[in-house]
């Protein structure tokens, strides 16, 4: 029994001292910087470039509407003196309601480029968070924390930082797509 035992102590506590390295190696705290991943994830400038030109479409009729109510009110001035009182009153009237439906329009315009902004962001994000997830179930992750430059992370050694590693995969994928 003696010659026994000391061979399965060597064993056990060389499966210990083992099973406690592989923990602690796979239990490895890590992190991405997410602004990074933003910024550097080619699907982000993509994204943007289209949303960008969208807003410029949108944006450059607001402003043909604005020119055109100018013009019509610079014509008013100039026909002013040889109206008469119940045509200043409709001019004015007119023109007041015109007025008020472009700073409605433009209001509409600016509201539905805040949400479509939101909402592409998100998608980014999305794809992202996604990636992230597979990513860190194909190489062993238990957590990966994202940075965000606010406090989340206050500091992390470089060898836990993963995301130049992340954001060429990340690339890979979206170009592969």
């Amino acid at each position: 029994m003696n010659k026994l035992a000391l061979p399965i102590a060597i064993i056990a506590l060389i499966a210990s001292v083992a099973s406690f390295f592989y923990l602690q190696s796979s239990s490895e705290l890590v992190y991405v910087d997410v602004n990074k991943l933003l910024d550097g994830y080619k699907r982000t400038k993509v994204v943007k470039a289209e949303f960008d030109e969208k807003a410029k479409t949108m944006k450059a009729n607001v402003d043909s509407l604005v020119a055109n109510w100018q013009s019509e009110l610079k014509s008013y001035e100039k026909e002013r003196s040889s109206m008469t009182k119940k045509e200043l009153e409709l001019k004015q009237e007119l023109l007041g309601n015109k007025q008020q439906q472009i700073n409605n329009y433009q209001q509409a315009v600016q509201k539905q480029l805040m949400e479509e902004d939101k909402k592409v962001t998100q998608t980014v994000i999305n794809d992202i968070n996604d990636f992230v997830k597979e990513y860190g179930k194909a190489n062993g992750y238990k957590v990966i924390f994202g940075a965000t430059g606010n406090g989340t992370i206050m500091y992390g050694e470089s060898s836990a930082d993963l995301t130049g590693e992340v954001l060429e995969q990340l690339n890979a994928e979206f170009e592969g797509k």
